[in-house]
């Protein structure tokens, strides 16, 4: 079963696609993509589960919207969507910057999220104030990851796709830059600046989602710090953390027999 559409919002509309039947899963893409990204997710689930992808608002082919505005309504955009759907309870699978949507709505509404995904991302908990090791690590990290974005820029490498996916599947590679060339590029800019202004909650907040929570990371992200999936799984109730070594930002979409995989185990 399949049907598409725009749901209307108050000042713009949200494109969405439902395929499958069974329990929902919603996946939010990050600033890379848009409901097209998860290509290889909703035709591995479909048969068992009812899938959802969208584009935020401003992503193509969502409406236009200010970037600066369009984040601070992801969120409310989300549950507006669960509810048009009459989604009694969901799975949430957050990319990046699907992170701050997916993470702002278990909040909100833990009754009906039965587990969230945050893959490459915490959403808008700060990861820099990480203590003991993996604080280390990731401080690391942040020293290291401005030389290889521009590196990687320098090259006309997509940062969210990576080295190795360039590398070893340039096709795939290809096809993440054409979906990201959909939504223009200072709209994502500004949505980049105005979500990285909102990471700024206590690791701690963790604590209040009573469900099941996955970090997923790829080694070799130069975007989100892989040690900071397994740190910050410690601060949720039922917090867990897989670490994919030759993947980078994109491990949805670099290895989908993986991700596919966890993803699948862990929300069963």
């Amino acid at each position: 079963m399949r049907r598409a559409g725009f749901l209307q919002r108050p000042d713009c509309r949200i494109y969405y696609e439902v395929e499958g039947s069974g329990p929902a899963i919603v996946f939010a893409h990050g600033l890379g993509g848009n409901h097209l990204s998860w290509w290889q997710q909703v035709a591995h689930f479909a048969p068992r589960y009812t899938c959802v992808a969208f584009a935020h608002r401003g992503f193509m082919p969502s409406d236009a919207f200010d970037g600066a505005r369009a984040p601070e309504h992801f969120a409310d955009d989300l549950a507006a969507l669960v509810d048009h759907l009459a989604l009694e309870d969901v799975r949430l699978v957050a990319q990046s910057m699907g992170g701050w949507t997916c993470l702002a709505y278990a909040l909100s509404e833990p009754r009906r999220v039965r587990a969230l995904v945050m893959a490459s991302t915490s959403g808008a908990v700060d990861f820099s104030g990480l203590d003991a090791a993996a604080g280390d690590e990731v401080r690391e990290w942040m020293r290291r990851a401005p030389g290889a974005l521009t590196d990687l820029e320098a090259r006309g490498l997509h940062a969210a796709a990576g080295e190795r996916m360039h590398r070893e599947q340039p096709a795939a590679a290809h096809l993440y830059g054409q979906i990201s060339r959909l939504t223009p590029q200072p709209f994502r800019d500004a949505a980049r600046e105005k979500i990285r202004a909102m990471r700024v909650q206590p690791p701690k907040l963790l604590g209040e989602l009573a469900m099941p929570v996955l970090f997923l990371t790829g080694g070799e992200d130069w975007v989100f710090p892989p040690a900071a999936g397994p740190a910050l799984a410690a601060y949720a109730r039922a917090g867990r953390a897989e670490r994919i070594a030759q993947a980078g930002h994109s491990v949805y979409f670099e290895r989908p027999d993986h991700f596919n995989r966890i993803v699948g185990e862990f929300i069963a």
